[in-house]
């Protein structure tokens, strides 16, 4: 017997570790790239997600030495995803539309916890705010995001 479930019971289920081989989903949790980069995710609520990683300059680190920035994008876009993920019904997708980061501090070596949570949610589009920690409690990055959420035929294939 399959269970399907909307995303957002899922990501709760699957935090308690309480899902069964037969939990399906119409998105794919965990997904690669956070498989990849060893992103997990911490907690979700409606609209609002804390994902981490532990970061570290001698796998993710740029010329100068510190964690690149496109990881703390990819980490902020992770938080940013998963939370919009927790609106989504069946038959709907979503796609960012743009998202703006600003640095504060470099990183050498830490577990980034990233929080993303909705400013505002329209029928189409809702913006987002995420503010990436480091294990010290300091902020590392602030990131804004539009995420426009498509719907029946638009969602197919997405």
């Amino acid at each position: 017997m399959n269970s399907k479930y909307p995303v957002f019971e899922y990501l709760k289920k699957y935090l308690k570790k309480e899902l069964d081989e037969s939990a399906q989903i119409n998105m794919l949790y965990p997904t690669a790239i956070s498989q990849t980069l060893k992103i997990d995710i911490d907690n979700v609520e409606l609209g609002e997600a804390i994902v981490r990683i532990y970061a570290d300059y001698n796998i993710h680190g740029n010329q100068q030495g510190t964690v690149h920035g496109g990881l703390l994008c990819e980490l902020a876009d992770a938080a940013i995803g998963t939370a919009h993920s927790t609106l989504m019904q069946e038959n709907e997708s979503f796609t960012s539309v743009d998202l703006k980061i600003n640095f504060y501090r470099p990183v050498w070596k830490s577990i980034l916890k990233a929080h993303a949570k909705q400013l505002r949610v329209g029928k189409t589009l809702t913006h987002y705010e995420c503010t990436i920690y480091d294990d010290e409690n300091k902020k590392v990055a602030y990131i804004t995001s539009i995420v426009m959420t498509l719907k029946g035929e638009k969602a197919k294939g997405r």
